[in-house]
């Protein structure tokens, strides 16, 4: 799809065999824009699936807007969810080109967008328009709230996501007002259940022939993705609580300050426990004190433990901590920016950031990150807006 927008790593060898992906031939129209519904599409097209990003005459796809900071001639944030992709500009509004798209989806496999609930039918592409189209299609919804209940009718926006699903209610510390995580995790989710749940559907219709429609709402993945928070709330009928950096079940589990610098430790056994307080601390009596022995014990007291530890922890600085804990295998680790962690030995080894040219200029992106021989393709950048064309939807329309 993307063959003339060659990368740097493949400019010197022309007549290598280009990696396919493990979804080569799998067709997606893109009717999403922003973060939830772009991140599962390019999902799909870092496994190889051809993606047709459809986007409004204009700006398109807002997040082309969203800089500094920019790599390549486009946004940094509209090129962490668009690479791989194909752009083709249509007005919806348009009659024709609603004729356009719905010949693009009657060869498609499927269609991901996030259009506010009711949109699409008011411009006459609704569900059962779609389906006429293409009755093996999946239709992927992504909405703030799902296609029922009373929120229905709400856009949905990450922060809010956040607010009402109980995320904010357990981050941040416990006399801090609550707070938001630092990335778009709900949005995220969104998009990652949704791939899921594509995947899963598109085995399903090798079996029956059938497509499906798929409802998937921002606040039901952030809900289901606070997991054991939400399995506490369900075992107690209790309000969750913040531990800031503390873990609601699992102590010692949590930021400490060195002599230097900040660190985290995270004991998730009394076996590791025990090696904490004889091998890394020298205080083996805390692994004998009934009020430190146990898990649970420790949960319970975890303020006196917490504060016994922290005016241990800054006498020494955090290499020093971090040494002596991987010595006798308890999980630590220094707290690195985003920088420091994109520069790791770890990461340069797992080649987890990949280059590709433009005629910008050379974008660095994270790559799909899990490994697999064959599950990927090679990255390719994000399209300028409409750069296909008319050409990109006649060949679309003829395989």
């Amino acid at each position: 799809m993307h063959r003339n927008r060659m990368t740097d790593q493949t400019a010197d060898s022309d007549d290598r065999e280009i990696p396919k992906g493990a979804l080569s031939g799998i067709r997606i129209v893109d009717l999403s824009r922003v973060l939830a519904g772009p991140w599962c599409t390019q999902c799909f097209a870092d496994m190889g699936a051809e993606v047709l990003k459809v986007e409004s005459p204009g700006v398109g796809d807002e997040t082309r807007t969203w800089s500094p900071p920019s790599m390549g001639g486009h946004a940094a944030y509209f090129t962490c969810v668009n690479r791989g992709k194909s752009s083709i500009v249509l007005d919806l509004k348009a009659a024709s080109d609603r004729d356009r798209l719905l010949q693009a989806i009657a060869v498609a496999d499927v269609v991901v967008e996030n259009f506010r609930a009711g949109s699409l039918d008011r411009l006459g592409l609704g569900v059962d328009v779609m389906m006429a189209a293409n009755p093996r299609l999946i239709i992927c919804s992504i909405s703030g709230y799902g296609r029922s209940g009373p929120e229905a009718s709400r856009a949905g926006y990450d922060f809010v996501i956040q607010a009402e699903s109980g995320l904010m209610a357990v981050t941040g510390d416990p006399d801090s007002q609550p707070m938001k995580v630092g990335v778009a995790v709900s949005d995220l989710f969104a998009g990652l259940y949704a791939s899921q749940a594509i995947l899963a559907t598109l085995i399903a219709r090798d079996r029956t022939g059938k497509g499906t429609h798929l409802d998937v709402s921002m606040f039901d993945c952030q809900v289901a993705a606070m997991a054991n928070v939400a399995a506490n709330a369900l075992a107690t009928d209790m309000p969750s609580q913040r531990h800031g950096n503390g873990h609601p079940n699992v102590v010692p589990y949590r930021v400490f300050e060195a002599k230097d610098q900040p660190f985290v430790v995270a004991v998730g056994n009394d076996s590791q426990f025990g090696r904490l307080a004889r091998d890394v601390i020298g205080q083996p009596q805390l692994a004998d004190d009934p009020r430190f022995a146990t898990n649970e014990a420790r949960s319970c007291n975890r303020d006196l433990l917490n504060a016994s530890l922290a005016d241990l922890f800054r006498q020494r600085t955090a290499e020093t901590w971090l040494t002596a804990l991987r010595e006798v295998n308890i999980p630590g680790g220094r707290i690195n920016d985003v920088t420091d962690a994109l520069a790791t030995k770890q990461a340069e080894e797992r080649q987890l950031v990949q280059s590709f040219s433009t005629e910008g200029g050379q974008v660095r992106a994270v790559r799909y990150p899990v490994r697999a021989e064959g599950l990927c393709t090679e990255v390719t950048p994000p399209p300028k807006l409409g750069e296909g064309g008319e050409a990109l939807l006649r060949n679309w329309l003829a395989r």
